[in-house]
């Protein structure tokens, strides 16, 4: 990459990342290209010179972020620690990407534009899912996962939270403390609903 290859990339990552940033104060309908513009430093014309178009400034800035938190997720693994530290690290950054979000975007991007489900998608199979397995095979190596739940099973209710995500989101959106809510779904799916296993 030649110095004007850098300089493009660097420009075009900042107004990606002004983007994301301006989302988590304004609702995306509002949000003008005049403004992010004005955030990012550069003219009108720059954005549309990389972007093209509102809409797909908006995809290319939730792909990147995206990609972002799966690499996050990568070095994450590569870190030596137990089960219990790696949930809390999961939730905490679920917590502060999606719930700084507006959730009707989110839905939007990830659930019902179809080529950002595909992408989501495949970067999920060919990078997470053999991380989560990973991470799952350890737990159950170390005693911190029962050796009565398979990695299949935990997967498997992973693919349901994905695809349920919709719902999920609609009804984050609409409760009163969604902050509290998220708190809610994330325990049930990291815990269960007991929150430890019962005694026989």
């Amino acid at each position: 990459m030649n110095g004007f290859e850098k300089r493009a990339a660097l420009i075009r990552s900042k107004i990606m990342k002004t983007t994301m940033e301006l989302l988590k104060t304004w609702e995306a309908r509002r949000l003008r290209i005049a403004d992010i513009a004005k955030a990012a430093g550069v003219s009108q014309v720059t954005i549309y010179n990389y972007f093209g178009s509102k809409e797909a400034l908006l995809s290319e800035s939730f792909k990147d972020f995206v990609d972002e938190a799966i690499l996050e997720f990568e070095e994450e693994m590569r870190l030596r620690k137990t089960l219990k530290e790696r949930v809390t690290y999961f939730i905490f950054k679920d917590k502060e990407a999606y719930s700084s979000l507006d959730p009707a975007l989110v839905k939007e991007l990830m659930v019902e534009d179809q080529v950002m489900y595909q992408y989501i998608q495949q970067q999920y199979d060919d990078r997470m899912v053999p991380l989560m397995a990973q991470m799952v095979a350890e737990g159950k190596a170390s005693g911190e996962i029962s050796q009565k739940v398979s990695v299949e099973a935990v997967l498997l209710m992973i693919q349901m939270y994905i695809k349920s995500s919709g719902e999920m989101l609609d009804s984050v959106a609409k409760h009163e403390d969604k902050e509290k809510f998220l708190d809610e779904l994330f325990h049930i799916f990291f815990y269960g609903l007991c929150g430890r296993e019962l005694e026989e």
